[in-house]
């Protein structure tokens, strides 16, 4: 696509980061150049280390939605899924999103910037472009030729993949073009997109295949296993319900041999799934693996280092995710708040679906009783490692004793208690009040609950941040594991299921469960090798759980449709558009409990009314008291998960019973009128309108069925994803 507001001139950039100095070192700013640089290996790699800091999947709030994907942070993507409330763009049932203005407008994963070349998903494809036209156009050797284009071809590929997941269809350029007043390249059709990012993978794929990167100075660069882990992604989303409405087997079929096939060469590469049938101490290794340098299962990913930015030198980039999610006493950023939902729906320790959670309802419900008042008795494992409740340890390397502000903790033995207590016993029944208090210096910062997922918990790893009273761990060095070979083994199972052999899904199944510490059938119900909607629920499931806080989990309710099951339709659509596989309703299919219509609270554990009937002295402290009123209560040792968890747990769950409760808390919106609202994901967000801006820049751009033109009065969209 050209777009006429394009400023070709670009800004310098900061550096691209990894945990090797020396590779931050080398991702300078590269942007200008001249053909003739290309004609010198080390002109050629500088521009080539330009485009990772336009094309790595980073992790934080502040980067635009068209540059990376969603990495768990709380965005508007998280916020439309089970595992934040707060009504995400997507879901508000108030504000129907629009492509005819600004105001509500579509999220852009289209265009960005237009006017900032650096700034733009356009730009990003210029740039690749002027890499690619200029190797090959070089004098290099083929050698250099490969190793430099077969990175630049995957993130080609990336980039158009970042666009194709959501639109279909898009402009496909391979030139670098200047733009002119009133041209414009159309968007190809969905099939023609998608086999050109096939191309491109196929062709990164020839060049890496042979090239072994140096572990000190590359690590980071995509691999030939990179390669392939992608394209088995995108030929799962090609097969699934969203782009296949009439579930065409072959595609599934195709995405089982390449995958399946892919394997071999994958572990060649030296990807395999970290700590297989080694699950550490209450699954601390599948914990540990988030925070490794070197670890097995990154496949695409992006690195940090633990320099301060804003000054020198250049390429420092610190990682905000552990600053983000640690409580407020201990120097966190205050945390993130889980909704009840995702902790209520996690498996029971015999890895089946507590039974008073109603969906997927094709698998088989625990024999163990769901205790909901104690959600932390009898869970999955992981869900010690993505949850923090009161009376865990949470350690970490620091002292962050405050006599002021009365911390009573070191880092090695901080334990997290955040139980609740109100000033106004007409505030404690009302959900909608958040004038709750929590002890330990937390106060008004207290979370009911905390996301505990990808921390560096000192317990199972030395730190990989700098961490100080002042900053707390905004200085950390951890990875963004945007692929990881977990996921690799649950598209092969996703497509060996649809594909008609449900044995082979599930042993993948159990290998991912191996990892945590199950054995024998690892909790899985006999019938998943003969029954393809359960195995495929369990699947769904289980990508539900093991990718938890990591971006994931919108895609996989978008692809499968599972906001409504495929139900609703589309104002103009053509009846191609409508779901005829699986029985027409996925959710019906899946047994699954469609978001829509449904909404998402919190949970809070507050201090029985008994003993909340006074606080002692001022409700924040400052008159020197402890305002806590289980103050004078001898709390029971935390948790320590290095240790067995049951007897440890018994004795918390004792304590709890006799001092806390647990209370629902407002998640999402109520209306003026203090009336709960509830989720609306309208079926023409499946396939998002093309925004405001990149309309109005480019005039003669088709835009998508169910969406506006807004450069043409508000003209209907005419574009059909789903075209062939």
């Amino acid at each position: 696509m050209k777009v006429k507001s394009y400023i070709i001139a670009a800004a310098a950039c900061l550096a691209f980061s990894s945990c090797s100095d020396q590779f931050l070192k080398d991702m300078k700013n590269y942007e200008s150049t001249t053909p003739e640089a290309y004609n010198y290996y080390t002109g050629a790699i500088g521009r080539l280390a330009d485009l990772y800091m336009l094309s790595l999947p980073y992790n934080g709030s502040s980067i635009p939605v068209w540059q990376s994907p969603s990495s768990g942070n709380g965005d508007e993507m998280d916020k439309s899924t089970e595992e934040f409330s707060g009504f995400g763009a997507f879901v508000n049932p108030q504000i129907e999103l629009t492509s005819l203005s600004t105001t509500n407008g579509v999220p852009d994963f289209f265009q960005g910037n237009a006017n900032k070349i650096r700034n733009s998903a356009w730009g990003r494809i210029r740039d690749i472009n002027d890499v690619i036209n200029g190797v090959e156009n070089s004098t290099l050797t083929d050698a250099q030729k490969n190793e430099i284009l077969g990175q630049a071809y995957f993130l080609r590929a990336w980039s158009y993949y970042m666009m194709f997941r959501w639109y279909g269809g898009v402009p496909i350029i391979t030139k670098v073009e200047n733009p002119l007043p009133g041209d414009g390249t159309p968007r190809s059709t969905t099939k023609e997109t998608y086999d050109f990012i096939m191309g491109d993978l196929d062709t990164a794929a020839g060049m890496l295949k042979d090239i072994t990167w140096n572990a000190t100075t590359d690590y980071g660069r995509p691999t030939l296993a990179t390669v392939l882990a992608l394209k088995g992604r995108i030929m799962v989303l090609y097969a699934s319900p969203l782009f296949n409405r009439k579930n065409d087997l072959k595609r599934w079929q195709d995405a089982y041999e390449f995958i399946g096939n892919s394997l071999a060469d994958i572990n060649r590469c030296g990807n395999s799934l970290a700590f297989a049938n080694n699950p550490g101490t209450n699954a601390s290794n599948w914990s540990k693996m988030f925070i490794e340098q070197l670890s097995p299962e990154a496949i695409w990913f992006a690195q940090y280092n633990t320099i301060a930015t804003g000054g020198t030198p250049d390429y420092a980039k610190p990682n905000n995710w552990e600053q983000s999610i640690r409580p407020s006493n201990s120097f966190g950023s205050g945390g993130k708040t889980p909704s009840a939902n995702i902790v209520d729906l996690f498996p029971m320790k015999d890895g089946k679906r507590p039974s008073s959670y109603n969906s997927y309802t094709v698998l088989e419900p625990s024999s163990i009783t769901y205790d909901r008042d104690l959600p932390f008795l009898n869970r999955d494992p992981r869900f010690y490692r993505t949850f923090a409740f009161p009376g865990v340890c949470w350690a970490f390397e620091g002292d962050a004793v405050n006599a002021d502000l009365h911390y009573p903790y070191n880092g090695s033995d901080y334990a997290l208690w955040n139980y609740v207590w109100y000033e106004k016993a007409e505030d404690r029944n009302d959900v909608e009040n958040g004038d709750n208090y929590g002890p330990d210096g937390l106060l008004a910062n207290v979370k009911g609950m905390y996301v505990r997922k990808r921390t560096n918990d000192a317990h199972v790893e030395g730190a990989r941040y700098v961490y100080s009273q002042g900053n707390g761990f905004k200085f950390s060095a951890s990875p963004n594991i945007e692929l990881r070979y977990a996921e690799v083994l649950l598209n092969y199972a996703e497509a060996a299921c649809q594909a008609g052999h449900p044995d082979v899904a599930v042993e993948q199944l159990k290998e991912i469960r191996k990892r945590v510490g199950y054995t024998g059938d690892c909790g899985l119900q006999a019938n998943l090798a003969t029954d393809q909607a359960a195995c495929m629920a369990a699947i769904i499931y289980e990508r539900q759980i093991e990718f938890a806080y990591e971006g994931k989990r919108f895609d996989d309710l978008r692809r499968w449709m599972l906001f409504d099951g495929g139900a609703q339709t589309v104002p103009g659509a053509p009846d191609t558009w409508k779901l005829t596989g699986w029985g027409g309703n996925t959710c019906n299919y899946l047994g699954f409990a469609k978001l829509n219509g449904t909404r998402l609270e919190n949970m809070e554990f507050r201090v029985q009314d008994k003993y909340n009937g006074g606080l002692g002295g001022d409700k924040f402290g400052s008159d020197g008291s402890n305002p806590d009123p289980l103050k004078d209560v001898q709390r029971c040792a935390p948790v320590d998960y290095r240790q067995d968890l049951e007897p440890q747990l018994q004795t918390l769950a004792e304590w709890y019973n006799k001092y806390l409760e647990r209370a629902e808390k407002k998640g999402d919106n109520y209306d003026s009128s203090h009336a709960k609202l509830n989720m609306d994901y309208r079926a023409k967000y499946y396939f998002p309108g093309l925004p405001y801006n990149a309309m109005m820049a480019n005039p003669n751009l088709e835009q998508t069925i169910g969406w506006e033109n807004a450069a043409q009065g508000g003209a209907t969209g005419t574009f059909d994803p789903l075209a062939e």
